[in-house]
């Protein structure tokens, strides 16, 4: 099955300057599914997302649709095909 991955301005760099990625995973996928195949095929962009033990950076969110998915369930929730994925650097300020 095939998901988009939509890419932040600081991670279009490491993905050759796209601004999505269409990626092919098997069924079922998951988030973490999805995620090992945007690192291995662009592995600089895996520890902008994750850190050493594979856990999502706590200042990278991560939505499906409008939905971010440490409110669904982390990385095992589970993508249909078609699906959009967001991956959004949060936004702080003092």
């Amino acid at each position: 099955m095939k998901v988009t991955v939509r890419l932040p301005g600081a991670l279009r760099e490491l993905a050759g300057g796209a601004r999505t990625l269409e990626v092919e995973v098997a069924t079922p996928a998951t988030i973490r599914t999805l995620l090992d195949a945007v690192c291995t095929g662009w592995p600089a962009i895996e520890r902008r997302i994750r850190d050493e033990t594979g856990v999502l950076r706590p200042h990278v969110n991560v939505f499906v649709g409008d939905a971010n998915v440490r409110d669904l369930g982390g990385q095992e929730v589970e993508l249909a095909d078609g699906a959009e994925v967001h991956v959004i650097p949060a936004v702080s300020g003092g």
